[in-house]
């Protein structure tokens, strides 16, 4: 059994997707999220759309380097993840303005106080307010914020995201097929809407990343950021500090930086794409749980699956893989290793996407391609060799 699982982790969702095999998949089935008729309109050539996600365990990140260091600005990149995972996943069926959202905190009021939960709301306005820059509009609904010490240990912070948008704007990813090529789009660097650099980490992965990478002394000193019926052998394994400093391209991050990078929007990247290039955007995927693989569950038809020119992978996984010692396949499934956005198109279009990308500063490649098969396979290759799934 792999570390993610021993701690209660599922990079698959194998339950969920079990216990939601019975409800109506929407409109479209292979789209990234769920599309409904207009039921607050009624005019058929218009959908709806309601989407959740959040931070996930980052948030305990943020209170460790909170309490370690004081720095209460970490709190204004969680409130950037909870947006921005929300925000991509949209992304991928189309959508990328007059969006309204409404945000979810849970927190241990012994532990979490007002400033905080302040930090919080104002550091999601503020992204919304850096988003218009661009011409993607998302109104801020306000939330439910909840007082929970016996649920939530720390904090949890979460949003919904809610869209209506005309259907023949959507993207479905019915129109993937034998021969599309696949463009990654880098989630590390540094973005020209970004003002430092990214790690690439986003807000998957982060039970491995926080346990393999950071030491016991965490466990000493915080046993509220972890289930206590944890074995001790999963539980911060690593050798690091979040004050600990790592070189990257000659200049120092610690490792708390790289660990809260906040998760990048590629929103002003795919509105220009989607503006521009519609016509040739045959499916998109959001790199997040699932990392890699994630492609797999939205295919329309049984498909092999190549991706043989990934990208360099960025330090943060590297410094994972080497406290964790997780094997390639492993890595691969749970984080993005490098792009966390792709996107299936043709050849001669991917050309002009990627030359739309390095407008914004973002490294984009073609990483792969797919071929025809009798089953939905995937293969990762690269210099670490060859990893193959299959569905």
């Amino acid at each position: 059994m792999s570390l993610y699982a021993q701690r209660g982790v599922s990079a698959q969702k194998e339950e969920i997707h079990q216990a939601i095999k019975n409800l109506n998949q929407g409109l479209y089935a292979n789209a990234f999220c769920k599309i409904y008729p207009d039921y607050l309109g009624g005019d058929e050539q218009m959908i709806n759309v309601s989407h959740a996600d959040g931070a996930g365990t980052k948030s305990i990140l943020a209170y460790l380097y909170w309490k370690e260091t004081g720095n209460m600005d970490v709190w204004k990149g969680i409130a950037q993840d909870a947006v921005a995972m929300n925000i991509d996943d949209l992304l991928c069926i189309g959508i990328y303005d007059k969006m309204i959202f409404a945000s979810t905190i849970d927190r241990n009021k012994h532990l979490i106080d007002g400033a905080i939960i302040e930090q919080l709301i104002n550091g999601t306005q503020h992204f919304f307010n850096q988003l218009a820059a661009y011409g993607i509009h998302i109104h801020y609904l306000g939330g439910e914020t909840a007082d929970v010490g016996d649920v939530v240990r720390t904090i949890a912070v979460n949003g919904t995201i809610a869209a209506r948008w005309p259907k023949n704007k959507l993207i479905t990813n019915n129109k993937i097929d034998v021969g599309n090529v696949i463009v990654g789009f880098a989630s590390s660097g540094q973005a020209t809407y970004e003002t430092t650099y990214n790690s690439g980490l986003g807000s998957n992965g982060l039970t491995s990343a926080r346990h393999d990478v950071l030491s016991k002394w965490y466990a000493q000193h915080y046993p509220e950021t972890f289930e206590p019926t944890l074995p001790d052998d999963v539980v911060y394994i690593g050798n690091k500090r979040l004050t600990d400093t790592i070189a990257i391209d000659e200049k120092n991050y610690t490792v708390g930086q790289l660990l809260l990078s906040p998760t990048r929007t590629y929103a002003p990247l795919v509105k220009q794409l989607l503006e521009q290039q519609f016509e040739d955007i045959y499916g998109i995927i959001h790199c997040s749980g699932g990392g890699q693989t994630k492609c797999m569950k939205y295919l329309p038809k049984p498909l092999k699956v190549v991706k043989d020119n990934l990208m360099p992978i960025p330090p943060v996984f590297q410094l994972i893989q080497q406290n964790s010692g997780a094997d390639n396949k492993e890595m691969f499934q749970v984080f993005n290793m490098g792009h966390r956005l792709e996107v299936f198109t043709n050849e001669k279009a991917a050309q002009q996407m990627i030359a739309t990308a390095a407008q914004f500063n973002i490294e984009a490649v073609i990483i792969g391609h797919t071929e025809a098969a009798r089953q939905n396979e995937l293969f990762i290759q690269g210099a670490f060799g060859s990893i193959q799934y299959t569905y």
